[in-house]
């Protein structure tokens, strides 16, 4: 009797889970004025939705993507996709962000890594200037995490929502998430930073360059200006091997070089041939090559960018901006991060509780590294539904 009870409200959640299908959605602006001061034309970006909003627009929760995401944080577009979006885990009925309850909406960044995708929608240097009819390149002007928050503001707005229960998202989303809570208090009841920082410091800047290098010298790039010829995806695929490597742990590599390729030190094809590389790198650069056909490699500089000027209420005095809060925070990092590793989250924890916030952080173990706030969540689902349901 018990197990045919388990087989059935698995199966319920399976067909629960399986109904989660999404569509994209487009919002536009004649304008956009950047935090720099800066005037975008004709502004464009993709965004979903998940569960229904409220008769009082009182239940949203707005998910803020990471670097190399898009707003597809849930569902699929199709039943027969391969794949669900990047926190599938977390979101959905029932699930830690429940949407029998909560309206999730979630948007394509500006300069969106993905602009190659035909499921996002973005506007950045590979888009067309309408001054000149050309792509815009470097031209296009240098953004910040609170640009890309007066943009989900935009959406917002456009849908008359004036309030959000919670913002929530991971690594770069963290930082647009904090930023919400500094920029818009009085909006914003509770804050979920996942495996992210309250600033880049100069670590972290320095770190990110790395990102930047490869793509600055490959031929293609030509400053910026090869739309009209060939890409520099090598660049690019060198930087998401970077990437890839830094989000992830000696652990990871050491079970995928062992269990998938029976990777050896002295493997003979390197051995006989410097233009030959070990199985573990191959593996690395065959993954980073296909992700980067539907990327663009200036869009990588502008992200890239945007992380490195961060400080949460782009002003220069931390304190100060972290005063500013309102929201109940909860901040989840990973023990193994080698990338936003967690004295970030502590110290702005911290910081947050001399200020006497309420705020709460919590560290999780795992093998992924950077990458437990993204395909590991699922494990750690439990302290943000607890955080979200108290009151």
């Amino acid at each position: 009797m018990h197990r045919l009870l388990f087989a059935l409200l698995t199966l319920l959640a399976l067909s629960a889970n399986a109904q989660l299908l999404v569509t994209k959605q487009a919002f536009s602006m004649d304008n956009f004025e950047t935090f720099a001061g800066k005037t975008i034309k004709q502004v464009t970006v993709g965004w979903e939705s998940y569960g229904e909003l409220n008769a009082d627009k009182s239940n949203v929760i707005l998910v803020t993507h990471y670097f190399t995401g898009n707003s597809h944080a849930a569902g699929k577009y199709r039943a027969d996709d391969k794949a669900s979006g990047y926190w599938d885990a977390l979101i959905g009925p029932g699930k830690a962000i429940d949407t029998n309850r909560f309206f999730v909406i979630s948007v394509d960044s500006l300069a969106n890594l993905g602009v190659h995708d035909p499921y996002v929608i973005t506007t950045g240097p590979a888009s067309i200037n309408p001054d000149t009819g050309k792509p815009y390149g470097l031209d296009f002007p240098v953004v910040t995490i609170r640009d890309f928050v007066n943009v989900q503001k935009a959406v917002l707005e456009s849908l008359g929502i004036q309030q959000l229960f919670a913002v929530v998202g991971p690594s770069m989303g963290s930082m647009q998430a904090i930023e919400w809570a500094v920029a818009y208090p009085e909006w914003v009841q509770r804050m979920v930073s996942v495996i992210g920082s309250s600033q880049s410091d100069a670590w972290t800047t320095a770190y990110l360059e790395h990102w930047a290098t490869p793509i600055k010298l490959d031929a293609n790039w030509q400053q910026g200006n090869y739309y009209d010829s060939s890409a520099p995806l090598d660049g690019l695929a060198a930087s998401l091997m970077l990437i890839t490597q830094n989000a992830l742990t000696p652990a990871f590599f050491n079970q995928v070089g062992s269990g998938e390729m029976n990777y050896s030190a002295q493997e003979s094809s390197p051995l006989a041939d410097i233009r030959q590389s070990h199985s573990i790198v191959d593996w690395l650069r065959s993954r980073a090559k296909q992700r980067a056909t539907s990327m663009d490699a200036n869009h990588l500089l502008y992200l890239v960018r945007a992380c490195q000027l961060f400080i949460a209420g782009h002003g220069d005095n931390i304190e100060h901006a972290l005063n500013k809060i309102k929201a109940k925070t909860l901040f989840v990092t990973a023990s193994s991060d080698l990338l936003l590793m967690p004295y970030h989250a502590k110290d702005t924890h911290a910081q947050l509780e001399k200020l006497n916030k309420n705020s709460q952080l919590v560290v999780v173990d795992g093998d992924l590294g950077h990458l437990e706030g993204v395909v590991g969540i699922e494990r750690h689902a439990q302290s943000i539904r607890t955080f979200l349901q108290d009151q």
